[in-house]
C-alpha cells in the first residue's frame, strides 16, 4: 500500500491536506459505534435483564440498520444535503445516542435494579429505562449510518481530478477502518467487561466527539461539491415513464427513441433498445411535447433516455446473482449473534489472570479475513494464475465464498453437538460449560475467509458490470444486501423459537446445533441457486478471461 507523499500534501484546499481529518474522523466514529455494537448482546444481557435470544434479535436489527442507512444517507447527500452537511448533523445524531447510551450506564434511575436469583420479589423493570435505552440505540445507529458511505465519498472527491490517488485513498480508508474495527472490538470491549460499562462507552462518546471536532476542523480546507441528484432517481424515473406510457405502441426503428440531449449520432444510425425488457423501451419513446427546442426533456418523469433505460436492464439482469446472496448473509447474520451467546457459556480463560470477553469472539472473523485478503494478493491469486494459465472471475470468487461459507455452517453444528454434550454432563457455576471458547475460532475463521472471497468478488463483480452513470450503486447494493441479510437472519430465529424449542434462554437447554445444521443445508441449496444463476449470465463488462489456447470462458 502506497503511502501518500509529502509533495501531495501541499495543496491548501481540496487534495491530500484533507487526508488526516477525513480519516481521524472515520477512526473515531467506528471506534464510536464498534464500541458499543460488538459488546451490545452482553449489556443488554446482563445490565438490562433481556432474555439471550431476544438480545441476539436486537443486535441483528441494529447490524440491519447500520447497513441500510448508509444507502439512505447517500441519496440524501446526493439528492438534497450534500455529503459535507450530512457527515456532520449525522455525527451530531450519533454523539447525542452514544452520550444516552453512556447514561444509561452511569445512572442508577435509567437501568434495573439488580435482583437476587431465586429471588421472587424483583419488581419489573420501568418502561421509561426501556424507552431511554432504545432512544439512544436508535440515534446512534442512525448517525453511524449516516456518516459511513458518505466520509469516503467525500473523501474521494478532493481527488476528482486524480484517480490514481482515490484508489490509494481508499486502500488507506480501509485499511483505518479495519484497524479502528478491531481495536472497538478488543480494547474497548475490554474495558467494558473488565473496567466498567460506564467507561467503556464513555470512551466512545469521547471517541465520536473527537471525531466531530477534527471533521469540522477541516472544514476550510474540503471541496464541497453540490449535490447532483441521486442514480435511484433515474431508476425511478425509467419506471414511471414505461408505466405512464405503457398504452403507446412500441416504434421499430431507433429515430422514435429519445437518446438525449447531447446525441449527435445521425438518426440513421440510431440505436433500437434492446429486445429484453421491452415494456421499459416506453420510457425512451418520443412523444409530441415530450422535448424542448434546445433537445432537452419537457418532463424528465416523462421522458427517459435510452441509455438510462438501458442502465436500467443491467441492473434487472444482475438481480437474480444479487438476491443469491441474501441466504449467504443471513447465516453469517445469525451466527455472528449466536456466536456470543455461545461464548457466553463457554470457558472464555487463556492463563489464570485473562479471559476473552465474549463480545471480542468476532474478532476472528476480521482476522481471518484480513490476513486471507492479503495472501490473496501476493501468493494464491497469483499461484493460480500460474497454475491454471487464467484468473479468478469474480463470480467464481463469489462461488468459492458461498461454499466455505455453508461449510463453516457444518463446523458450527459439530462444534455445538460437542459442546452440549459437555454441557449435559459437566455444567459448571453460571451455566458456563467447561470448554474452551477457542473452540470456536474454526468456524468463525472460516467465514472470515469465505468473505475474503465473496465481499471483494461481489464489490468487483457489480462496479464492473454496471454502467458509468450507476458505479456509485456497486457499494450501495452490498449495504443493501447486509442490512436485508440480517433482517431475514432475524426473522429466521423467531421462526425457529416459534415452532421448536431449540433456541431457549438458556442456550444450554437448546439444540443450537439443529439450527445451523439448518443453515448449512440451506446454503448447499442457496448455492445450487447461485450457480444455475451464474451459468445463465453473461458479463456485460467485465473482460472475458483468456485461456493459453485463447479461448475465453463467460461463464461461472
Amino acid at each position: 500500500m502506497e503511502a501518500p507523499s509529502e509533495a501531495q500534501f501541499s495543496r491548501s484546499t481540496g487534495g491530500w491536506i484533507t487526508f488526516p481529518f477525513i480519516i481521524a474522523s472515520s477512526v473515531g466514529l467506528t471506534l464510536a459505534f464498534g464500541g458499543w455494537t460488538s459488546n451490545l448482546i452482553v449489556y443488554l444481557i446482563k445490565e438490562f435483564d433481556v432474555e439471550s435470544i431476544d438480545a441476539a434479535q436486537i443486535s441483528n436489527l441494529v447490524n440491519g440498520a447500520g447497513s441500510l442507512i448508509p444507502v439512505l444517507a447517500a441519496i440524501i447527500a446526493d439528492s438534497f444535503l450534500g455529503c459535507y452537511s450530512t457527515i456532520w448533523i449525522s455525527c451530531i445524531i450519533s454523539l447525542l445516542g452514544t452520550i444516552l447510551l453512556a447514561l444509561t450506564a452511569t445512572l442508577d434511575s435509567l437501568r434495573p435494579k439488580p435482583c437476587e436469583v431465586g429471588s421472587s420479589s424483583c419488581s419489573p423493570t420501568p418502561r421509561v429505562q426501556y424507552v431511554v435505552l432504545y432512544a439512544a440505540i436508535i440515534l446512534a445507529t442512525l448517525g453511524s449510518g449516516g456518516t459511513r458511505s458518505t466520509l469516503s465519498t467525500i473523501g474521494a472527491d478532493q481527488l476528482a481530478d486524480k484517480p490514481k490517488d482515490q484508489g490509494i485513498f481508499f486502500n488507506w480508508f480501509f485499511f483505518f477502518w479495519y484497524s479502528a474495527s478491531v481495536i472497538a472490538t478488543t480494547a474497548i470491549v475490554y474495558v467494558e467487561d473488565n473496567v466498567s460499562w460506564k467507561a467503556g462507552f464513555f470512551i466512545c462518546v469521547a471517541a465520536n466527539f473527537v471525531a466531530l471536532v477534527i471533521f469540522l476542523m477541516g472544514s476550510r480546507f474540503y471541496t464541497k461539491l453540490k449535490p447532483q441528484g441521486s442514480p435511484f432517481t433515474s431508476l425511478a424515473r425509467v419506471v414511471v415513464a414505461s408505466i405512464r406510457k405503457r398504452k403507446v405502441p412500441l416504434p421499430s426503428t431507433g429515430d422514435d427513441f429519445y437518446h438525449g440531449h447531447s446525441y449527435v449520432v445521425p438518426k440513421a444510425l440510431a440505436v433500437v433498445p434492446s429486445k429484453t425488457f421491452r415494456f421499459l423501451n416506453r420510457a425512451a419513446i418520443l412523444s409530441e411535447g415530450d422535448v424542448k427546442p434546445d433537445g432537452s426533456t419537457t418532463n424528465r418523469w416523462t421522458l427517459c433516455s435510452v441509455q438510462e433505460v438501458e442502465d436500467f436492464k443491467t441492473l434487472i439482469r444482475i438481480l437474480p446473482l444479487w438476491s443469491s446472496s441474501f441466504f449467504l448473509g443471513t447465516t453469517i447474520g445469525v451466527q455472528a449473534s449466536l456466536s456470543v451467546l455461545q461464548a457466553l457459556a463457554m470457558d472464555r480463560h487463556i492463563g489464570p489472570n485473562f479471559q476473552i470477553p465474549a463480545g471480542s469472539i468476532l474478532v476472528f472473523v476480521l482476522i481471518s479475513t484480513a490476513l486471507f485478503l492479503a495472501l490473496f494478493d501476493k501468493f494464491l491469486f497469483p499461484t493460480w494464475r500460474n497454475l491454471t494459465g487464467k484468473s479468478l472471475t469474480p463470480l467464481q470468487r463469489i462461488g468459492v465464498g458461498h461454499v466455505l461459507n455453508f461449510l463453516s455452517m457444518g463446523v458450527s453444528a459439530l462444534v455445538e453437538s460437542k459442546r452440549l454434550n459437555v454441557a449435559k454432563s459437566n455444567q459448571g457455576s453460571n451455566n458456563i460449560v467447561p470448554m474452551s471458547v477457542l473452540w470456536l475460532v474454526p468456524q468463525l475463521a472460516l467465514v472470515g475467509i469465505a468473505e475474503a472471497f465473496h465481499y471483494p468478488g461481489q464489490v468487483s463483480l457489480y462496479y464492473q458490470e454496471f454502467p458509468t452513470t450507476l458505479k456509485n450503486m456497486a457499494t450501495a447494493m452490498i449495504s443493501v444486501l447486509v442490512g436485508i441479510a440480517f433482517y431475514l437472519a432475524t426473522a429466521l430465529i423467531d421462526v425457529v423459537r416459534r415452532t421448536s424449542t431449540w433456541l431457549p434462554g438458556n442456550i444450554n437447554n437448546g439444540r443450537l446445533d439443529n439450527v445451523y445444521w439448518i443453515l448449512g443445508v440451506g446454503g448447499v441449496l442457496n448455492f445450487g441457486f447461485y450457480v444455475t444463476c451464474s451459468w445463465f449470465y453473461k458479463y456485460q463488462n467485465v473482460k472475458e478471461v483468456i485461456n493459453h489456447n485463447g479461448s475465453t470462458s463467460e461463464k461461472y
